[in-house]
């Protein structure tokens, strides 16, 4: 056969590409609704911190987690709380914000390595070294599971809800460093027409600037190579 695994890898780029569209729509919807309901976002992302944080001391104290990896979820998942000190703006060069960003990749990398290390071998008695008990492995989907949501989840939900700090209007860098809660509202009057009463531009989260960058990129790349005219192009 030589047409039908053309036709598989054809079908393969083409749900890759359905499924990245997907997926960048709905994190700018996402955004979207955040920047609407932002009291709201900040509460929720309070409460999963909190919850995710009792989910490791349970998982310490009934399951046999490693305490010294348990204690450093728990005190990233602290950090990431401080970053909601003025949401929900953030400034990428904040020390918080990027010790966060080393955090999310130290706990991904601790606790694979964690979970990917075998037990001791079936032969042997004496299970002393052993993670887990020999008829409790985790499986895939447990451990998934926990990736999912004692990992990655918070982290994924501020970086949809966060708006970068350069691009705040001018007269918030006061009220950003003092913590003003008259900021929320001045945002939520601007953003019907994502400009301000002198026409300056609004603040933008982090995943919508992101999203508009790759479309621009992507725009003045085929313009460049002849793929489409200036004025006949859509983004």
């Amino acid at each position: 056969m030589w047409v039908l695994p053309l036709i598989g890898y054809a079908g393969v780029l083409f749900g890759f590409g359905f499924l990245t569209l997907a997926t960048a729509s709905g994190l700018y919807y996402l955004s979207e609704l955040v920047e609407e309901h932002t009291v709201f976002a900040k509460k929720l992302l309070s409460r999963l911190i909190y919850s995710i944080i009792a989910l490791q001391v349970l998982l310490t104290v009934l399951d046999g987690f490693p305490v010294s990896l348990s204690l450093l979820s728990i005190g990233s998942h602290a950090v990431y709380a401080g970053n909601l000190r003025y949401f929900p703006i953030v400034r990428l060069t904040d020390p918080v914000f990027l010790l966060s960003c080393v955090l999310v990749i130290l706990n991904h990398f601790l606790w694979f390595h964690h979970f990917s290390t075998p037990p001791v071998p079936s032969s042997s008695r004496n299970r002393i070294g052993s993670r887990y008990d020999y008829s409790n492995i985790p499986s895939f989907t447990d451990i998934a599971s926990f990736f999912g949501i004692c990992v990655w989840l918070v982290p994924f939900a501020m970086f949809v809800s966060l708006s970068a700090g350069e691009n705040v209007l001018p007269s918030m860098g006061s009220e950003y460093a003092t913590g003003d809660s008259g900021r929320s509202s001045s945002l939520t009057d601007s953003r019907g027409s994502g400009r301000d009463p002198q026409g300056k531009r609004s603040a933008k989260g982090l995943v919508k600037a992101a999203i508009d960058g790759a479309s621009l990129w992507v725009g003045e790349s085929g313009e460049a190579l002849g793929l489409w005219r200036a004025d006949k192009r859509r983004f």
